[in-house]
This record gives C-alpha cells, structure tokens and sequence, in this order.
C-alpha cells in the first residue's frame, strides 16, 4: 500500500494542469499545489518536526488546512486537526493529550489559543496575522521545498482525529497511511467517482468526512472546493458557480440546502453524485433529496473515525433506512445488547449492537493513551461501535441509533431513529428528533421534537403515527414545537441535549 505522499506526487504526474483546489479567489493546478506542499513541508521540516510528531491545526476549512494536511504526510508528521470551536479548556486537553509540538490557528480560534495554557509553550502560527501568534504561516513557504521523495511509509501514523467526547473526554484516533488510503480506495469505488470530480470541501477537515473528500479528490484528479464553515446560501452559490459534482454531507446539511429560499433544482445540475453519512437521513429527507437533485448516485455511508466504512448501501432511495451491507474492506455483525461476546449473532430483526472486524484495511489499532476506552470497545478482533441496528430478511443493516440513545418505555425497546422516519414523512415536519425524556410511570417517555414546516398539531402528527405501520407503544407520548434542534458543529443532531432541556421553543409554543 502506498503512502498519501507518493498519492499526491502521482495525481500531479497524472494530471499537472488539472485544478486541484480553489479557495475564493486561489485557484492552484496539481503541478502548483504540489509545489505548494512541497515548500510547506520544507518549512515545517526546517521548524523541526518531523516523523511522528504531532501538529495541531485549530482551522476552519481553508487551502491552508488541506495544504497542512498533505504536507504532514509527506514528513510523516501525524496531522492532528482540532474543532475550532473548542473551549480554551478542551483545546488545552488535546494539545496536552497529544503532546502537539506546535499549533496552526487562525482568527476565529484565537481566543481558545490564548486561553490554553499548553498553547502558551508551544510554537503559535497564524495564517491570517491573528493576535498571539509566535510566527507566521507565510514564512513557513518562504525557503526551499521538502526533498523530492515523501519521508513518510505506509506504516507511519498519518493522521488522529479526536471523537467528540459525547461522554466523558474525547479520545484520539490515530490512523496510519495505509489505512487512510485503503479507505479513501474504498470512498471513491463506493461512490462511484469518476475522473475529474469536483467536490464541496465544507464538512470538516477535523472529520473523517472532510478528511476523505480531500483524499478522494487526489486520487481521482479531481478538486476541492474549499467552504470555511456550512453556509447554505453560500454553499449553493459555490455549487452553481464552480459546477460541483458531487456531495458528501451530513443528512442535515442537505435539509438546510432544500431549505434555503428559492433553491432552484436547475442550479445544481450538475451534481451527479450524492453521498452522506454522519447520521441517518429520514425517509421523507431522502424523497426529498431525490426529487430536488435526481442524481446518477445516492449513498449511504455507515462507518466511524476509527474504521471509515462499516457498511455502503449504494442505492440509498431504493431501499430507505437501509444502511446495505458491508463495505467493501470490512466485515460486521449484530450481537444482542449487552453481550461482550462477538461470536453471538442476534436473529434478523432483532435489534442489537454493531460490531466491526478489525482486520478491515481501513481500521485504527486503539485509542491514544487510553487502554480504558479500548478496554470497552475492543474484544478480540472486533470492535464494539456503541450503535445499535438490526439486519433484514435480505442481510441489509438498519441502524436504528446509539445504545444510549435507545429508550426503554414500560420495558419495551424503541429506536428513535424508527419514530423519526414515520413523522419526517408528515409534509408539514421540517425537522424531526426523537428521544426518552424521564417519566416516573413509564421510565421513559416517547417525546418527538419537531420543527415544524407549517402550522400542525400534536393531534394531527399523533393521528399520523397511528396511520402508519409504527407500533402503538412506539408512537410519540408527547410532542415538543422546537424553533431549532440542538446539534454538533458537523450537523449531528444532539438528543442529549434535548433530553436536558437544551432547546429553544417556537415563540407561540
């Protein structure tokens, strides 16, 4: 298996005056961007790092976030992307956890950089003149470039992403190169890319995502178009104005771009290939979808920053809910909840955890530094993902949520993901959460958290659910008319929150 290095050189050998990457007014060929590169890992190299050392990046997504990714692979330097929203206090955790030996940051993460006190002995560089800085991005291009041949093998760390810490502290993921180019291998087959694409680079490059649409566009000679931060009017523009031809966003991504005022179907024709991951998109989001775009492709994507592909389904409308089956580097199974053995398989239809095979090309070895989290999610060879799903009569994957997110009402197991499917299909629901909000009768309550499209009752969906195939102890006890849902930078929405009473109710609510 090749290094990304020798990834990018070969893309500039295929295609030297194929664009590669635009950024507002840069525009940079392959020939360019790999000169780019080349200059960055020289002045990082003459900065002093070097093979397995960490750089922190706390970007938005610009070319110089994607330019210090590809420079890190080719010193064999492990790029390590931060949320630029982090709090001082978490931003801090990362830095120390990872024993970063320096720190790219920009205006919109200054204030974090300054208020963590690892930050404070660590090498400061801004590349738009943010204040506390210790040096500057542009002096890092300023001398010779990196030698000719990357430094980094197939075996180096490549990258570590951090989870998001929805309980407890986040945890890093380290993956090699190896595996970072045997999933994005597996991206492009499973999307079906063609050469030449050109993608929306806006999910971010702290993601898997976003990490694997930067890669995928190399292999295929293709271009990343580079958004900083999700706007979806901007967005559209982008789409239109660059003729983009292929997405790959969370489900609520694609339900703000529908929902932007005047979305016009013949401004985004051009996009043939759909994908999106992140969380299950509703049965009525996908129709919705479909209509609007009518793309050649639309697929779903399960997987994980640890392992990037659990499962594909490749013809995500024909069969919706349907996560498919596994991908192709992977193998998974359901085990009933609660087991620790990965050799129980749960019947067809019984709802269980998932589990993946860590024998995939794609997968990471173990957490950084945290023999406690691989503890609880690794048993043998096998990795416990914490999400729950079942597997239909044709061995098609459904994943129906977290397991701690499934709610336990009067002792039955309900999958909000199910619920939300049913309500997303009422034409007057815009957005649609599901979850288990304490009840001293029934343990848990069944609470829809719905933002509506236009005016409807709590009868009128509740009428709505009886109408449909949803069991009866599965239908909504109680509706909750939300003026937004909380959700995670990348679009995830929060049931945690909604649990806690984290929202914002409709004015007349």
């Amino acid at each position: 298996m090749r290094d990304l290095g020798r990834t990018l050189i070969a893309a500039a050998e295929r295609g030297p005056g194929a664009e590669a990457i635009v950024d507002g007014a840069l525009r940079l060929n392959y020939a360019d961007w790999l000169d780019r590169v080349r200059r960055l890992a020289g002045g990082l190299d003459r900065a002093g790092l070097g093979r397995g050392d960490h750089l922190a990046s706390v970007l938005q997504n610009r070319w110089q976030a994607a330019a210090l990714h590809w420079a890190c692979q080719w010193l064999g330097v492990i790029s390590t992307p931060l949320n630029w929203r982090l709090t001082p206090a978490e931003l801090d955790y990362c830095l120390t956890d990872s024993k970063a030996r320096a720190v790219v940051f920009e205006s919109a993460s200054a204030a974090a950089v300054a208020g963590a006190p690892r930050a404070a002995v660590l090498p400061r560089i801004s590349i738009d003149g943010a204040p506390g800085a210790s040096g500057a991005f542009g002096a890092l291009l300023d001398g010779p470039a990196a030698t000719d041949q990357p430094r980094a093998t197939p075996e180096d760390v490549s990258i570590m992403l951090y989870t998001s810490g929805t309980t407890g502290r986040p945890k890093g993921v380290p993956r090699r190169h190896r595996a970072e180019r045997a999933a994005t291998l597996a991206h492009v087959a499973q999307n079906g890319y063609q050469r030449g694409e050109r993608c929306l680079g806006v999910m971010p490059l702290y993601h898997t995502m976003g990490v694997r649409a930067l890669l995928a566009m190399a292999l295929v000679d293709g271009c990343f178009v580079c958004q900083p931060r999700f706007d979806a009017s901007e967005s559209l523009k982008l789409i239109a104005a660059e003729r983009l031809t292929c997405l790959y966003l969370v489900p609520t991504l694609y339900h703000d771009l529908l929902g932007q005022s005047g979305f016009d179907p013949s401004a985004v024709a051009t996009v043939r290939r759909l994908g999106f991951a992140g969380a299950p998109m509703t049965e009525g989001l996908l129709q919705d979808v479909t209509a609007a775009f009518r793309p050649e492709r639309l697929v779903n994507h399960y997987g994980s920053s640890e392992i990037y592909t659990f499962t594909v389904e490749p013809e995500a409308a024909r069969k919706p809910g349907s996560a498919g089956k596994a991908g192709l580097n992977q193998r998974i199974r359901v085990v009933p909840l609660g087991t620790r053995d990965p050799d129980r398989r749960a019947a067809p239809g019984e709802n269980g955890e998932i589990i993946a095979d860590l024998a995939s090309d794609e997968a990471f070895e173990g957490y950084w530094n945290r023999p406690d989290a691989d503890s609880r999610a690794i048993v043998g060879d096998w990795y416990f993902t914490g999400d729950t799903g079942f597997f239909d009569a044709d061995g098609d994957l459904y994943v129906t949520g977290r397991v701690d997110d499934m709610i336990i009402t009067g002792g039955e197991n309900v999958a909000p993901v199910e619920v939300e499917s049913v309500l997303s299909l009422h034409p007057l629901v815009g957005e649609v959460a599901v979850a288990g909000v304490a009840d001293e009768r029934w343990g848990q309550r069944v609470t829809a958290f719905v933002c509506r499209a236009a005016p409807v009752t709590a009868e009128e969906l509740d009428a709505h659910c009886r109408n449909s195939d949803l069991a009866a102890f599965k239908r909504p006890r109680a509706y909750v008319f939300a003026a937004r849902l909380p959700k995670s930078p990348t679009g995830k929405v929060l049931r945690r929150e909604l649990v806690a009473g984290t929202y914002d109710l409709e004015e007349d609510c």
